[in-house]
């Protein structure tokens, strides 16, 4: 199972804070990868990915440690079935001269494939 964890940290201002904030959240157990959205002024997004749910006082008292402070958590079990999900309803079958499928109007027929099959002259 995949989780993502979304934290909101505040008082971060530099690239400095992020490197000590990457450093201290990734050295809790089973943290796999982190990203930072760097918001001066606001709460920062630290997304921190994992194959099973963390422990969120851990990661609340690596951000502490680090010198910030969690503002929000929030936690997406089974992250990646969501987003395939999510982009599955996006996608949808359309009428092209590909043959993949055609659209929802029933009368819809796929374009009409043409090939040059002259060979130029050298």
């Amino acid at each position: 199972m995949s989780t993502v964890t979304t934290l909101g940290v505040t008082g971060m201002t530099c690239g400095n804070c992020v490197s000590h904030v990457t450093k201290d959240v990734g050295a809790v157990a089973g943290v796999e990868n982190i990203s930072v959205d760097l918001n001066v002024g606001g709460a920062s997004e630290v997304t921190v990915f994992s194959d099973e749910p963390l422990d969120e006082a851990a990661l609340r008292e690596a951000v502490d440690e680090a010198g910030y402070e969690v503002a929000s958590y929030e936690v997406q079990l089974n992250a990646q079935a969501a987003q395939s999900a999510e982009q599955a309803a996006d996608r949808k079958a359309h009428n092209c001269g590909c043959g993949c499928g055609t659209d929802s109007a029933a009368d819809a027929t796929p374009a009409e494939k043409t090939y040059d099959l002259q060979v130029p002259k050298a």
